[in-house]
C-alpha cells in the first residue's frame, strides 16, 4: 500500500485537520487504504515498525488527538465510503469514511430511512457513532449509537498482531464487550473502526425499508433572533430561564415536543445578535414552533426577527443551517468546552453568563443551549456505553479565532466562563443533580488538568461516570499493548 510522504503533493492536505486549524500534526507518512484488509496491512506495519498510529475518518476532532505532533502513522479512511444493505446482518453496513451527510443521502435515495446523527455534514462516520452522535433528530429518535447492530474494528492482541473482529449486539456474541463500547467510548481507544452495521433495535426480518426509521418528508427550520442592543440583565435572564424551564418541561420521551430541536445561541454582545435556531418534523412542525416561541421568546417583550421555512428532508441534510458552517468555518481554531444539564441555569450561573459575555474585549464565541432528552433517555444508562440518559440539555463554551494574536484571550475568556459556570464543583460539571459531566464527542483536554477541573471527581468520571470501570476492562482485553491512545483514551485498570 502507498506511503504518502511530505515529498508528495497530496501530503499537505492530508496531514491538515479538517476542523480547529489550531492543532497540526507531521506524521511520518499517511496512508489511504481502501478495504479491511489493508487497514490490517497498515496497523500491522506500524506496529512491527514501533511507530504510533493514528486513524481519521472526517478530521472534525475538537482536539488534537490526530494531529499530534508524537503520531507517526496517519490511517486515513475517507476513501472508504461504501453504504449497503447486509441481508445476512439485517442492517446497513456503512464504512468508516462515509461521511454523515453522504450517509444521509445514500439512505434517504436508497431506502428512504434516516439515522439520527450528527449536525454538520462533514463530519466522519467513523469517529461519530462510537461517540454517542446526536443531532438534529437525536429527541425524537435518539443517539445513532443507538442504532449499532455490529461493528468491524481493527484490533492489535498482545502479540502484536493486528486482526479484524467483528463484534455485535447480541448479547450471547464473545466479543460483545467491544461492541458495547462503540456505543459511546469515544475513538481512538480499541482499534480503528472499518465498518458499522446499523437497524433499530425493535426491527425485525430483512425488510431494509423498515431496518432503521422513515425519513421525514419535510423539515419545518425557524430562525429568530434579536438585536443584542436591546438588551439588559433582566431580560437576558428571562431569556435564558424560559430556555432552560421549556427544556426541563418538554424532554421527557413522551413529550409531544420530541420532534422539534432548538438551539439557544447567546452569542458575545460583539456578535450584535442573539438567536435561536431550531427545526421540528411532521404534521404538527408549524404549531410545536409556534408553540415553543410563545413560551420563551414572547414573554420577554423584545422585537425579533422570524423566519420558518419548509424544506424538504435531504435537502435540509446536506446543508443544514448554512450560516453555521458557512466558508471559513473549517480555517478556524477553536476552544469549545461542552456539559451535560439535567436541570435548568440557576439564576446565578445566568448572570455569570450575562458577565463574560458583555466583557469589553475582542472575543468571538459564545454559550450554545442544545435541546436533549426526548427518545435518547429511553435508554438505561448502563445499556450502552454512552451513559447521560436524563439529561435536557447539552450546553456548550465555546470561542474561535484566526489570527494567532487571537489564542491566548480567547482561550482565557472561554476557559474562566466555564469554569465560572460551575463554582460550586470545582469549575467542572460534576454528576450531581443539575450537571451530569460532558459528551465525550466534544473532548475537553482541561478536565484532565488540576488547573481547570479542581473538583477532585477525575475526567473519565465526568466523560463515562459508572461506565468507566467495564470500558477499562474492554481497554485491556482488546488493546493490552495500547497502540491506540490519545490524551483523554480510556486507559487500562492498572
Amino acid at each position: 500500500m502507498e506511503k504518502i510522504t511530505a515529498k508528495d503533493i497530496r501530503y499537505a492536505d492530508l496531514a491538515g485537520k479538517r476542523f480547529n486549524k489550531r492543532f497540526s500534526g507531521k506524521p511520518e507518512y499517511i496512508v489511504l487504504p481502501t478495504t479491511t484488509a489493508e487497514v490490517v496491512i497498515a496497523v500491522q506495519e506500524s506496529v512491527s515498525n514501533k511507530r504510533r498510529p493514528v486513524v481519521r475518518s472526517g478530521g472534525h476532532c475538537l482536539e488534537g488527538f490526530v494531529s499530534d505532533p508524537t503520531a507517526q502513522v496517519l490511517i486515513d479512511t475517507s476513501l472508504m465510503t461504501n453504504v449497503s444493505y447486509d441481508a445476512d446482518m439485517g442492517a446497513f453496513a456503512v464504512e468508516a469514511g462515509v461521511t454523515v451527510g453522504e450517509t444521509y443521502r445514500r439512505l434517504f435515495l436508497g431506502w428512504g430511512v434516516v439515522l439520527p446523527a450528527g449536525e454538520h455534514p462533514g463530519i466522519g462516520m467513523g469517529g461519530h457513532v462510537l461517540g454517542g452522535a446526536f443531532g438534529f433528530l437525536c429527541r425524537e429518535y435518539g443517539l445513532a449509537a443507538d442504532y449499532l447492530y455490529a461493528v468491524e474494528v481493527v484490533t492489535v492482541n498482545a502479540s502484536g498482531q493486528a486482526l479484524p473482529v467483528v463484534a455485535t449486539r447480541e448479547v450471547s456474541d464473545p466479543n460483545h464487550d467491544l461492541w458495547w463500547a462503540h456505543t459511546g467510548a469515544g475513538g481512538g481507544n480499541f482499534g480503528i473502526v472499518t465498518r458499522y452495521w446499523l437497524r433499530s433495535p425493535d426491527a425485525t426480518g430483512t425488510d431494509p425499508y423498515t431496518t432503521l426509521p422513515a425519513a421525514p418528508a419535510t423539515v419545518t427550520t425557524f430562525r429568530i433572533s434579536w438585536d443584542w442592543s436591546l438588551f439588559d440583565e433582566s431580560t437576558f435572564s428571562q431569556l435564558a430561564s424560559n430556555f432552560g424551564a421549556w427544556a426541563a418541561q418538554h424532554s421527557g420521551p413522551d413529550s409531544p415536543f420530541r420532534q422539534l430541536f432548538s438551539i439557544l445561541f447567546l452569542n458575545h454582545r460583539n456578535i450584535g445578535k442573539l438567536d435561536i435556531k431550531g427545526l421540528a418534523t411532521g404534521p404538527q412542525a408549524a404549531r410545536l414552533i409556534e408553540e415553543h416561541l410563545a413560551d420563551i421568546a414572547e414573554p420577554i417583550g423584545l422585537a425579533y426577527t422570524k423566519q420558518i421555512e419548509e424544506t424538504p428532508w435531504l435537502r435540509f441534510a446536506l446543508n443544514p443551517f448554512p450560516e453555521l458552517f458557512q466558508p471559513g468555518f473549517d480555517n478556524a481554531q477553536a476552544k469549545v468546552k461542552d456539559a451535560f444539564f439535567r436541570r435548568p441555569f440557576t439564576g446565578s450561573q445566568i448572570a455569570t453568563a450575562y458577565k463574560y459575555l458583555t466583557l469589553a474585549a475582542p472575543i468571538g464565541g459564545g454559550l450554545g443551549m442544545a435541546t436533549y432528552g426526548g427518545k435518547v433517555n429511553t435508554i438505561a444508562s448502563g445499556a450502552t456505553a454512552s451513559v447521560q440518559r436524563d439529561s435536557i440539555l447539552d450546553v456548550a463554551c465555546n470561542t474561535g479565532w484566526i489570527s494567532p494574536e487571537g489564542a491566548a484571550p480567547s482561550l482565557e475568556w472561554v476557559r474562566n466562563f466555564y469554569k465560572d459556570l460551575f463554582p460550586g464543583s470545582g469549575g467542572v460539571p460534576v454528576p450531581n443533580e443539575q450537571t451530569d459531566g460532558a459528551m465525550i464527542n466534544h473532548p475537553d483536554t482541561d478536565l484532565a488538568t488540576a488547573e481547570w477541573n479542581q473538583s477532585g471527581v477525575p475526567w473519565s468520571t465526568l466523560y463515562y461516570k459508572a461506565n468507566y470501570p467495564r470500558l477499562q476492562q474492554v481497554k485491556a482485553k482488546w488493546d493490552p499493548l495500547n497502540i491506540f491512545y490519545h490524551a483523554l483514551s480510556i486507559r487500562a485498570a492498572q
